[in-house]
């Protein structure tokens, strides 16, 4: 038996159309869109052209453009490595090493968490905050990728911020997303926990943070792509999915000016206990609730009192 075809890809070997037919951009797409969908892939044809342009070092709308092109060996046993691993259950940006962010390129590796559509709205929320100052200084608490920090100075021009990890393994690929974005002059990295390499620094503008948040009981019913692959120190929020929270409110307190802004993605079931913690904290104003595109309940905005 032929190792590219269905029946060997379904023992685990190599997917690809069948021998009689030529090996195009097109076949090949189409084939593995549906070999994911049958194994459960929540956007199978999305996986397949981000692989096969990545081996083919195309932008995705080239694969359209060379739809009829036949690929050759080499590029397809390199393929149909990234497919079986998919199918696997690899996520898809740790596969080709990058992720789509706030429509910025950004790299990941396993260390850090891949950056998702929620966030984005965390650099929203800053830049609406920091439009009218010319220059805001602000932190970025558990920065993983670098990804809102980086975002935030590439959108604002007069940003500076101070990026925090706990991981040296995500600091260094955060940084090297902040050189392909030319911020490096304008985000500083720190290792640490939460804001303590910020302690007894002049306050901050504006505090944001995508903290972890899961309840450590949810972990193991999470999706096998993220469970088994992405790092659980940025996931794991401790027994009620706050603890990280908690402590980051409270420390935000002195290391934030008078009328400064702390912005933090929560879970979309957590907006009442948020909310309570900053309630009984007369330092903060509570802000309305930013909710995601389904309706969730997505980032809590709070102004430091005076």
């Amino acid at each position: 038996m032929r190792p590219d075809t269905p029946d060997s890809a379904s023992a685990g070997e190599a997917p690809g159309p069948r021998a009689e037919a030529p090996w195009t951009i097109g076949r090949l797409l189409a084939w593995t869109a549906d070999y994911l969908k049958k194994r459960g892939a929540e956007s199978p044809r999305l996986d397949a052209e981000v692989m096969l342009a990545h081996v083919l070092s195309y932008e995705r709308v080239q694969l359209y453009t060379h739809f009829e092109d036949v690929v050759d060996e080499a590029a397809r046993a390199r393929f149909r490595d990234l497919v079986r691993r998919r199918a696997e259950g690899a996520p898809v940006a740790y596969l080709v090493g990058r992720k789509e962010f706030f429509s910025l390129r950004f790299d990941v590796a396993p260390a850090v968490l891949i950056p998702r559509p929620e966030t984005e709205y965390v650099v929203l929320g800053f830049l609406e905050f920091a439009k009218e100052i010319e220059a805001p200084v602000a932190a970025d608490v558990g920065t993983g990728s670098g990804c809102v920090a980086v975002a935030c100075a590439r959108r604002h021009a007069g940003a500076r911020f101070t990026a925090i990890d706990l991981s040296p393994e995500a600091l260094e690929v955060a940084r090297k997303n902040a050189a392909r974005h030319e911020v490096t002059d304008r985000v500083e990295f720190l290792q640490g926990d939460l804001l303590g390499p910020a302690a007894g620094r002049p306050p901050f503008d504006a505090i944001v943070s995508n903290p972890p948040y899961i309840p450590t009981g949810d972990i193991a019913g999470l999706d096998p792509g993220v469970r088994d692959y992405e790092p659980r120190l940025a996931l794991d929020g401790g027994p009620d999915g706050l603890a990280l929270v908690t402590r980051l409110v409270e420390q935000a307190i002195p290391l934030l000016k008078p009328g400064g802004r702390l912005i933090l993605e929560i879970g979309s079931d957590q907006e009442e206990a948020v909310r309570r913690l900053f309630a009984e904290r007369a330092e903060y104003q509570l802000l309305p609730t930013v909710r995601d595109l389904q309706g969730h309940p997505r980032v809590i905005h709070a102004t430091r009192t005076p």
